[in-house]
């Protein structure tokens, strides 16, 4: 039974004078900060300004590199080969390890963002090769990825530290994957639910698939969203029920080791 996890939310999407999400309210409560890297989401001056207050408050900092789409948000789906999406992965990480870098800070991590994330979770070619990108530029950077996914396996074929990811509020099927937010039931709304499973995934290693059966999980890290105010809330109460129960939160650097 484990007592330790890490919280996460992808945040510094804003651009130029365009405000999204609510990210100095988030990075009160969770313990790893995934930020855009410019791409899908993000700019200069956001990216300094969101490493500098996740810094201050003592998170771990990653980089989230998206698909070079501002007018869908990195969520739809690009037709790329394993070749680009590790230079894709390399540009931005690039990038957000440079004003780190600027501020005496080391990228603690990878998330990648939207589509891109969906890809690489089923398309294990493609997964291998963005981890190889990443270790290329810094070996001790930790992949965050689904749990379970394609992307687990080829991280850890690579030679790099992967963290496995839940949510606290998807559904999933049986075989490990969420289910699509086309169909019913794909989001859960009961908060005090969401955070039951949360706490079975956690400490046990379990969930309840959207079919009623009992699957195996890894959940090193829970991803949150924080971009309006009820979602904020939730964020709050997840860490709060999660500490009442014994269980600590503790940026990833803290767990893998």
């Amino acid at each position: 039974m484990r007592n330790m996890v890490d919280l996460n939310s992808d945040l510094g999407e804003s651009f130029g004078s365009y405000k999204i999400g609510m990210d100095e309210e988030v990075l009160k409560y969770v313990s790893s900060a995934n930020i855009g890297c410019g791409w899908h989401a993000g700019d200069p001056m956001v990216m300094e300004k969101t490493i500098d207050i996740g810094a201050k408050n003592g998170l771990g900092i990653g980089a989230h590199p998206g698909f070079p789409d501002l007018l869908g948000f990195g969520r739809r789906k690009m037709d790329i080969t394993p070749e680009e999406g590790r230079n894709y992965v390399i540009y931005q990480l690039g990038a957000l390890q440079a004003f780190a870098r600027a501020k005496g800070i080391e990228v603690q991590h990878v998330k990648l963002h939207g589509a891109f994330y969906n890809m690489a979770a089923i398309d294990y070619k493609l997964s291998l090769e963005i981890a190889k990108g990443i270790y290329q530029v810094d070996k001790d950077i930790i992949l965050l990825a689904l749990a379970g996914s394609q992307m687990v396996k080829a991280g850890k074929e690579a030679g790099l530290k992967v963290a496995e990811e839940v949510f606290a509020d998807r559904a999933y099927n049986s075989n490990g994957t969420l289910v699509s937010r086309k169909l019913p039931g794909s989001v859960i709304h009961d908060k005090d639910s969401a955070i039951e499973r949360v706490k079975s995934m956690v400490k046990y290693g379990k969930v309840k698939a959207i079919t009623g059966e009992e699957i195996d999980i890894k959940a090193d890290s829970i991803c949150v969203h924080g971009d309006n105010p009820e979602a904020v809330d939730f964020v709050k109460l997840i860490r709060e029920r999660l500490e009442e129960d014994g269980i600590q939160i503790k940026p990833l650097k803290e767990i893998i080791k």
